[in-house]
C-alpha cells in the first residue's frame, strides 16, 4: 500500500465472516511499517456470552501494542481524541455504532450522532494541516443483501447502514467490498484514472 502525504479515509464493507477486519487490519499493518502510529476504535458493546467471545477472538487477532479506545456511542468524540496521538485509526464497526445508537433510549440520538460524525469527517477530508497523513480505516457490515427484515427497528437499521455507507462512499478516498475473504475494489484512484481514460 502507498503511504501518502495526503489525510484519508479507507471504507471496508462486507457480511459476517468475509475477512473485511483482517483485511483492515493488514492495512493498518502496512500502515505501521510504513511509520504511522495506530489506534484501534472498537465500538462493540459485550452484552452477552457470544458478543464477549466475539471480542476476545478480535483482541487475540490485533497487535497487542496498538492503542485501543473504546466509544460505542459517541464517535464523532473518539475519532478526535484518537487522532491526536495516532497517525492512523481503524474504527471496527461501524454498524455495531449504528446499532447501539438506534437502541439508545433517545430517539433523536442517532440523527445527533450521525450529524457529528460526518461533519467531522468532512472536516478531516478537507483540513489538510490539521490532519496532514492522518489515516482513517472504518469496516462495516453490508446488510442490504438480504430480504428486507419485518421489524421495524430492523428496518430502519437497514436503511440507515445503507444511507451512512453511501455517504462514507463519497467522501472515502478508496472503498473495498470484501467477500470470502476476498477484497473487490469499488473505489480507488486506479479505477477513477481508469474510467477517465475510457471516457475520454
Amino acid at each position: 500500500m502507498k503511504i501518502s502525504d495526503a489525510n484519508t479515509l479507507h471504507l471496508i464493507l462486507g457480511g459476517a465472516r468475509s475477512g473485511k477486519s483482517s483485511l483492515a487490519e493488514n492495512i493498518a499493518k502496512q500502515a505501521e511499517s510504513a511509520g504511522l502510529t495506530i489506534c484501534y476504535l472498537a465500538t462493540a458493546q459485550a452484552h452477552d456470552e457470544e458478543m464477549s467471545a466475539r471480542i476476545l477472538q478480535h483482541q487475540g487477532e490485533r497487535p497487542q501494542h496498538w492503542q485501543l479506545l473504546e466509544s460505542p456511542l459517541y464517535l464523532a468524540e473518539a475519532l478526535q481524541q484518537a487522532l491526536q496521538s495516532s497517525d492512523c485509526v481503524l474504527v471496527d464497526c461501524l454498524t455495531l455504532w449504528l446499532s447501539n445508537c438506534l437502541c439508545h433510549q433517545d430517539s433523536e440520538f442517532y440523527r445527533q450522532q450521525k450529524s457529528l460524525f460526518i461533519e467531522f469527517i468532512t472536516l478531516f477530508i478537507s483540513d489538510t494541516n490539521a490532519y496532514q497523513s492522518k489515516k482513517l480505516i472504518f469496516v462495516s457490515n453490508e446488510v442490504g443483501h438480504g430480504i428486507v427484515p419485518m421489524g421495524e427497528l430492523s428496518r430502519q437499521f437497514v436503511d440507515q447502514a445503507g444511507w451512512l455507507h453511501q455517504e462514507l462512499a463519497t467522501l472515502a478516498k478508496q472503498v473495498d467490498f470484501v467477500i470470502a475473504g476476498l477484497p473487490l475494489t469499488l473505489k480507488s484512484d486506479a479505477l477513477i484514472s481508469k474510467i477517465s481514460e475510457q471516457q475520454n
